[in-house]
């Protein structure tokens, strides 16, 4: 890019900056008002997996918040590059800039999906111990009383969605939706086919609720066991990876002693 080239992108750059401080362009009600024609963008667990990162502990408010910033982060950078190849504009240009822009919106997502995978069998440990808890009550109680006296100890990643939950069951809503929107809203492994049971669970009468809850209690164990497995797992990896560290420096260490000794041994 020649002189010329940056000089317009400084002068545009301090027009921006007057007209924006001069609240002639209001950035942030802009990125408001635009924000909701970005919201068919927003992944299907992008909630889930705020909540998993904050433990349960952030409002809807501040998710809106944080995908309003994506959306801003978004649109800067492709603003940021229009300006800077306004002058040899093209098609190509016009493509990088949208695609650099819609990186940089997916990078917080990325972030987000990454923080899950590291900690995915922690995650897939959480479920199957709450449905434990929640099968000794259900022993004693309807599923809905049981859903809502497990809230108390359950896992703080999953209250706002068991409290969803209930509160759609208290409206009066018997379908099987509020336990799928549970599961949508944590897609761990067996999420779905847990919530049907647990459905089905709530559905049936007297007569046949022992053998349904055996059923669900024989699930729940089997989710149990692939949870230990997964951990057990885990851990065997974390010792072999130490062990072959340690033969390795082991040897180096040999190897550089003998390697030591030698040339001492030639006068080198």
């Amino acid at each position: 890019m020649d002189s010329n080239g940056i000089m317009f992108i400084i002068i545009g750059a301090i027009i921006l900056g007057i007209f924006h401080y001069n609240q002639v362009i209001d950035a942030k009600k802009f990125i408001h008002d635009v924000e909701p024609y970005f919201r068919f963008l927003m992944e299907d667990d992008y909630k889930f997996l705020l909540n998993l990162k904050y433990d349960g502990k952030i409002t809807e408010e501040e998710i809106q918040k944080l995908y309003r910033a994506r959306v801003r982060n978004g649109l800067v950078t492709i603003v940021v590059l229009f300006i800077v190849f306004l002058t040899k504009m093209n098609f190509m240009y016009a493509l990088i800039c949208i695609i650099a822009g819609f990186l940089v919106f997916k990078s917080d997502y990325s972030r987000l999906k990454g923080y899950y995978k590291r900690n995915l069998h922690q995650i897939n440990l959480m479920l199957p111990y709450y449905l434990k808890s929640l099968e000794i009550l259900i022993q004693h109680y309807t599923v809905p009383v049981a859903l809502n006296r497990s809230i108390a100890t359950a896992p703080e990643i999953f209250k706002p969605g068991l409290l969803k939950l209930t509160a759609a069951i208290e409206a009066g809503d018997s379908t099987v939706e509020p336990y799928m929107a549970f599961a949508q809203e944590y897609p761990v492994r067996d999420s779905m086919r847990m919530m049907r049971l647990l459905y089905r669970l709530g559905l049936g009468s007297q007569e046949n609720k022992h053998e349904q809850l055996m059923m669900f209690s024989r699930t729940v164990s089997s989710l149990q066991n692939k949870s230990r497995e997964q951990r057990y797992k885990l851990r065997l990896e974390k010792m072999e990876n130490k062990t072959m560290m340690m033969l390795f420096a082991t040897g180096g260490g040999i190897m550089f002693f003998m390697l030591l000794t030698m040339f001492m041994m030639m006068g080198v």
